[in-house]
């Protein structure tokens, strides 16, 4: 629930109206006996009147008129006090149905704002906590005892520095401002973005601020994913067009330079001669590697899709790659499924070549010795079912600058290669209709692979 350290602030009236009603009742009992001391006065002069000779009996009539007048008046003041009685309670009950309502409509708020999965943070004017919902408990670690304390203590456990955010809108006020936080566990990375707006009383005068942390992970993936396939929009035509204007006269350049390298051979040409034109040779080679590498990469063919046994695939890639890996010192380990076993209809070609590239990549990384390790996990109660496979190794990785960029077309950290391999990767898994993340914990460098599945 939303918590607020003030529920005892409507005690005070009740104790006032409370105060109202004994001071009215007992008012109304002081003009009841003062009633009743006029009337034993009023018996007192009638008796003195029948016993007053003549000569005097002006002055006890006055007297008695007078003493009649004040007790209409205090008639009058009874009732007055009746009504006012009467008004005190009416008060009393109208204060009890506002109270209600106020404790009704604090509690369908602190539900509302209980039930969303954002964190929402209130502070007064002095940047201390004056409220906290359960997501923001559950988000910063702490209990209901954080409320009254610094903003800077929420935040001890957790690196979103919302204090420094709260000073940057006292410094320079704003209607809003947000930042983004990314936050790393031994198991993943979660983004989080967090808004903060100055917060007002009825009389706009301020008095706080309210803070609203929100997981932006899954958008921040899909906006990742949606800019790499942006990438493959209208790269066909271009691979197509370029594969054609470039292979043809490329195939041509390399007849005429093998012709050319056989009459040098007849006329016994210097070594540099032939040096020259083995250069010519393996540079029309990459080039068309390169050429070939960017058709695949930009062509939407259809998949060969058929049942896939990704164990035995696995298993197979260890034993071509076992002699490198222990010429190198790797250890290759690898945990299969356990129990239920997935079906993945895929193109048994496609995923190999992912596969391939990603080990070799990891290799590459360990050349002074390592682990590279392979895992499958199955998540039957996704929708649709999924298999991860995940490929970690302990390689020195990619710096954090270029993170961005490592499914990026022709970008390698390399001496040599194209640079195509991860964006290849990225390609297939998407035509899949699976996604492939990259992170980097704990010295280790992660490929995660998702792939939609089927069990039996």
């Amino acid at each position: 629930m939303f918590r607020n350290p003030h529920e005892g602030a409507g005690r005070p009236p009740r104790f006032v109206i409370i105060g109202l009603v004994t001071l009215s009742v007992a008012a109304l009992a002081v003009t009841v006996w003062t009633m009743f001391d006029f009337l034993r006065e009023q018996v007192i002069v009638q008796e003195l009147i029948t016993k007053l000779p003549d000569e005097s009996l002006a002055s006890a009539e006055e007297l008695a008129g007078e003493l009649r007048w004040q007790f209409r008046l205090t008639i009058l003041v009874v009732l007055n006090l009746i009504v006012t009685g009467f008004a005190v309670v009416l008060l009393w009950r109208a204060y009890g149905s506002s109270q209600r309502s106020l404790r009704d409509i604090k509690a369908l708020a602190g539900d509302i704002l209980s039930s969303i999965d954002q964190a929402v943070v209130t502070t007064d004017i002095h940047g201390h906590l004056t409220s906290i919902n359960r997501s923001g408990m559950e988000l910063f670690g702490v209990g209901e005892e954080v409320v009254g304390a610094p903003l800077s203590e929420l935040t001890a456990k957790v690196e979103l520095d919302l204090s420094r955010l709260r000073d940057e809108v006292v410094a320079n006020p704003r209607p809003t401002i947000s930042r983004d936080y990314a936050l790393s566990s031994t198991d993943v990375t979660k983004n989080y973005r967090a808004f903060v707006q100055p917060l007002s009383d009825w009389e706009s005068d301020p008095i706080g601020h309210v803070f609203e942390v929100r997981d932006v992970t899954e958008s921040v993936l899909i906006e990742q994913r949606m800019r790499r396939m942006e990438r493959y929009m209208g790269l066909g035509s271009l691979a197509a067009g370029l594969h054609h204007e470039i292979k043809n006269p490329l195939a041509a350049l390399s007849l005429h330079v093998q012709l050319l390298e056989e009459e040098l051979t007849a006329f016994g040409v210097s070594d540099n001669v032939s040096e020259t034109v083995a250069v010519i040779q393996a540079e029309m080679a990459r080039v068309g590697a390169v050429l070939e590498g960017f058709r695949d990469y930009a062509s939407l063919g259809s998949l060969s899709k058929t049942p896939v046994d990704l164990e035995q695939m696995i298993q197979q890639q260890f034993r071509l790659l076992e002699p490198r890996a222990k010429l190198q010192g790797v250890t290759l380990e690898f945990t299969g499924f356990h129990g239920l076993r997935p079906v993945l209809n895929a193109d048994p070609v496609r995923i190999e070549q992912v596969l391939v590239n990603l080990l070799v990549n990891s290799l590459d990384a360990m050349s002074k010795g390592g682990l590279l390790k392979v895992t499958f996990q199955c998540y039957q109660d996704l929708s649709p079912p999924s298999v991860k496979i995940i490929v970690q190794d302990t390689g020195p990785g990619i710096p954090e600058t270029l993170r961005h960029r490592i499914f990026d077309p022709y970008f390698t950290t390399k001496r040599e290669g194209t640079g195509m391999g991860l964006a290849l990767c990225d390609k297939i898994i998407s035509q899949h209709n699976g996604a492939i993340e990259y992170q980097r914990q704990n010295d280790e460098t992660t490929f995660e692979i998702t792939l939609p599945t089927e069990f039996f």
